[in-house]
């Protein structure tokens, strides 16, 4: 495990947000399309499909504008992924669930891997390189079921970042942990704050996590401190979403994902 203490202000600054962004609509299943916006740097060194949590339905404009979730994590650091060499699509609900629960109970369900085996094969046409999956909070969710369902063999990803993840959840909602994890055998790497406040995620919770995932080519847990924690502890601005510290996040998670594109 390393653990990474920042105490310091770390700004996002304003260039970081000039890239250019596209949307793309690809079609899954029969009449059913999956939008996503796309951030691409010149010779990407990998792709990260990223998932956000929440409900999940961005409702991505044509524009790329969101209508919901612009402050998650993971969609307001996605040039930063982009800064660091990665290809990134970030995904929205489709076009069947554009309305709610949007992704409520739709995450481990077989319509939502097929739609993501058509996105992790979209990406794979625009360029050789790994693709990845990056969940965050309820969007950890998605990607451990999607990764217990399709090897990568069957058209699965080549690894997979769980950040925040939910370690327990509301009755009849299925965690993290409860999965069957030791399906998985890509390289896994947990990212999670110590003092993530979010009653779900829980960082004395993790090792439940750890322990099952037996059959992971690599796994490591990478614990953060530091930063801000403003407002809802399950939010974005909370220590759950690593506010005011997601440029050494997102670094380090591209790091873990190029080091495996490296030496594999």
């Amino acid at each position: 495990m390393r653990r990474f203490i920042l105490f310091c202000f770390l700004a996002l600054p304003g260039q970081l947000w000039a890239e250019t962004q596209r949307v793309v609509d690809i079609p899954t299943r029969p009449g059913v399309t999956q939008r996503m916006v796309l951030v691409e740097p010149e010779k990407p060194k990998a792709a990260v499909v990223l998932f956000p949590g929440g409900h999940g339905g961005l409702q991505i404009s044509p524009t790329g504008d969101f209508n919901w979730g612009e402050r998650n994590f993971l969609v307001r650091a996605r040039q930063l992924f982009s800064k660091n060499g990665l290809m990134v699509a970030v995904v929205d609900a489709p076009s069947d669930r554009q309305k709610p629960p949007y992704l409520g109970g739709f995450r481990q369900t077989s319509e939502h891997v097929a739609d993501i085996r058509a996105v992790i094969a979209w990406v794979r046409q625009q360029a050789n390189i790994p693709v990845w999956l990056v969940g965050t909070s309820r969007g950890t969710q998605s990607i451990a079921f999607i990764a217990t369902q399709l090897t990568l063999a069957d058209g699965g990803p080549d690894g997979i970042v769980l950040s925040s993840t939910m370690l327990t959840d509301k009755p009849g909602n299925r965690p993290v942990p409860e999965m069957p994890l030791s399906k998985i055998q890509i390289p896994t790497l947990v990212v999670h704050h110590k003092r993530d406040g979010c009653e779900h995620c829980q960082y004395g919770d993790i090792p439940r996590l750890m322990e099952k995932l037996t059959n992971a080519s690599r796994k490591e847990l990478l614990t953060f401190e530091g930063g801000k924690n403003q407002g809802d502890p399950c939010e974005a601005m909370a220590y759950h979403g690593f506010n005011d510290i997601e440029p050494v996040v997102v670094r380090k998670i591209s790091e873990w994902i190029v080091w495996k594109k490296s030496t594999d």
